[in-house]
């Protein structure tokens, strides 16, 4: 339309619609390539050899360099670059590490922050789309500024995204931690009061048995003025504990112990790799008390 309407204001013969769909590709593909050729123009040698090292290694594990960036696998044999492309998997510990090591990854290759500062969202998120739907054989195809733009842009994408779902997992987690917690301990809150039955006159019976005794021994006047006895008694300081401050400092201890046992590792590593900052002062203790507790963590 853009073209048509320009051929009218300078009084052009417009050409066909063939000839139309042609010149408008050809403007598209000379704009893309001015564009991605002074993106590529802002990556380092060594930003540029990462990105290449991602695809050259994609289906070449064997010639793979220990400890590259672009290495072609992990730790699990599983190619980089299909590492980053893959979609978190369900709340878990497993889906936890997995995104953890996708984001190192990513930062190894050291994209300035300023890449695509002026290029559309919509263009980057093309780039990334197409990057992502592209095998690596077919992305070695392309003439190198184009195959390390749409590259860089699936990294700066990915980063955004996978740091996005690092801390879902984080809120998630700590989340089902403390809902499992809560849970366990008020089933032994309602078992605990499903055991006592019938309080009051429980407490009746003693302060009559006490008053009608009052220099008699505890096993010897208490325990019998009540059905169960002594185990009866037990049971009512049980249920007692478990409300108020002494259940929350219940649930506290049972939740301690399910990051202790299960979580711990994984929790770690994603503190670790996250950065949390926040220009409000009010939030800045919960800023400080998450780095101490990472540092503590980390000595113990």
């Amino acid at each position: 339309m853009e073209l048509l309407t320009r051929c009218r204001t300078e009084s052009i013969e417009p050409p066909t619609p063939g000839r139309c769909n042609r010149i408008v590709k050809a403007a598209l593909r000379a704009a893309e390539e001015t564009l991605t050729a002074r993106i590529s123009a802002r990556l380092t040698v060594e930003n540029t050899e990462r990105i290449m090292a991602l695809v050259a290694g994609a289906d070449q594990a064997d010639d793979a360099v220990p400890g590259d960036a672009g290495a072609a696998g992990g730790e699990d044999g599983v190619p980089v670059l299909g590492k980053i492309k893959e979609a978190p998997g369900n709340v878990s510990l497993e889906t936890m590490l997995s995104e953890i090591d996708k984001l190192p990854a990513v930062r190894a290759v050291g994209l300035p922050a300023d890449l695509f500062a002026d290029v559309a969202p919509k263009v980057v998120a093309g780039w990334r789309a197409r990057a992502a739907v592209e095998s690596p054989s077919h992305l070695r195809t392309h003439p190198l500024p184009l195959r390390v733009t749409v590259l860089a842009a699936l990294l700066h994408e990915r980063e955004r995204e996978i740091t996005d779902t690092l801390v879902e997992l984080l809120i998630s987690t700590v989340h089902r931690i403390g809902v499992r917690a809560e849970k366990k301990v008020t089933e032994q809150l309602v078992n605990a009061f499903k055991k006592v039955s019938g309080k009051e006159n429980i407490l009746f019976k003693l302060a009559e048995a006490s008053i009608g005794e009052p220099e008699g021994t505890v096993r010897e006047v208490v325990h019998p003025a009540v059905s169960g006895g002594e185990q009866t008694l037990r049971e009512l300081v049980h249920a007692f504990k478990t409300r108020g401050p002494v259940y929350r400092r219940t649930v506290q201890t049972t939740l301690k112990a399910s990051y202790t046992n299960h979580y711990r590792r994984g929790l770690i590593k994603l503190l670790d790799v996250l950065e949390f900052r926040s220009s409000n002062h009010t939030h800045r203790p919960v800023i400080e008390a998450i780095e101490e507790g990472l540092n503590v963590m980390r000595r113990s």
